[in-house]
């Protein structure tokens, strides 16, 4: 029977929230194409204890790659492994466009030498042919891929695709690196997590943004504020201006050279909308935006709008939140 590989991702030994995502699409395609969703991970001694999981949400099979020195990102035996699990009948190589997958993904698509279709917010099997659909010029539009061979690679949005529960075995098998860990060429040494315990704004099921209309880092607090009294699953964005100007790291800047986010929730704050801006937001499920400009481009796009100064309307908007 062909399969789907699912390119899973672990963080300090345990899954991380998009690999359930990967494994949720891998099985839409397997289940259009009759096909078997087999997940490969990669991590440190003990990650395979929680591999199962990945049953819940379609996979059969969860290979598993189990090495100190994978503790980190290896790209270098990552893209061997796998390549070589892709060998046989692969109809499809599922990752994740995260920032170890749009790494991973094209170093596996030159090893096998075939075309990548990065991004993807939407799948269609439904007859057979797996075609995808992509955001070009900054999500000013769509373009609608088909694959002319195989194994066909693609990399999906982080929280675009809701995983849905659908119960298989995931079988759980030890397997070999097909490239010595110890013969990697690039290795990680060190990894400096950002501060707190608040989840990372590219996998937040809410974002609260800040722009220039903020005026100044000073006023920050105002979107602090906001983030608490929407609860632990909220974090801070940024545009790239505010980023530009040392306000705020550029771990929390969203946008087309930041991170694509694609949260349930996004709240613009003094945000005008930029294109560079959109490109990472505009697939948020529901867009809330405030700016004391009405004709703002942000407005284009959001759900709900309130046109107001930020420094007036976040205490309230945050103390309305914290009644309920």
């Amino acid at each position: 029977m062909a399969k789907i590989l699912a390119v899973v991702e672990q963080r300090d030994g345990a899954l991380r929230k998009v690999s359930n995502e990967v494994v949720g699409a891998a099985r839409t395609i397997a289940d259009a194409v009759g096909a078997e969703v087999h997940a490969v991970l990669l991590g440190p001694p003990g990650v395979a204890g929680g591999a199962g999981e990945l049953g819940r949400w379609g996979a059969d099979k969860v290979l598993v790659v189990e090495n100190d020195a994978l503790a980190q990102y290896s790209p270098d035996v990552a893209a061997a492994t796998v390549a070589a699990q892709a060998e046989g009948d692969t109809y499809a190589i599922v990752f994740a466009a995260s920032a170890q997958g749009r790494d991973l993904a094209p170093r596996v698509a030159a090893k096998l030498d075939v075309p990548l279709a990065a991004d993807v917010t939407a799948i269609d099997a439904s007859n057979g042919e797996l075609q995808v659909t992509r955001p070009v010029y900054s999500g000013r539009a769509f373009a609608t891929l088909a694959f002319t061979g195989g194994p066909r690679v693609l990399s999906i949005r982080p929280n675009v695709f809701r995983p849905a529960e659908n119960a298989k075995s995931g079988t759980v098998e030890t397997i070999t690196p097909a490239l010595d860990p110890s013969q990697a060429r690039v290795k990680v040494r060190e990894v400096k997590a950002a501060s707190g315990d608040r989840p990372d704004v590219g996998e937040a099921a809410i974002v609260v943004s800040g722009g220039r209309g903020m005026k100044g880092p000073e006023s920050w607090n105002l979107l602090e504020e906001l983030r608490d009294a929407l609860g632990p699953q909220a974090a801070l964005g940024a545009s790239r201006a505010v980023v530009d100007a040392g306000w705020r790291p550029h771990a929390e800047q969203v946008g087309q050279t930041g991170k694509t986010v694609s949260p349930q929730l996004y709240i613009a704050v003094g945000i005008s909308g930029a294109m560079q801006h959109l490109a990472g937001m505009r697939s948020a499920r529901t867009i809330v935006a405030i700016n004391k400009d009405p004709d703002a481009p942000i407005f284009k796009v959001a759900d709900y709008g309130i046109v107001g100064d930020a420094h007036e309307i976040l205490p309230k908007l945050t103390e309305a939140i914290r009644s309920m």
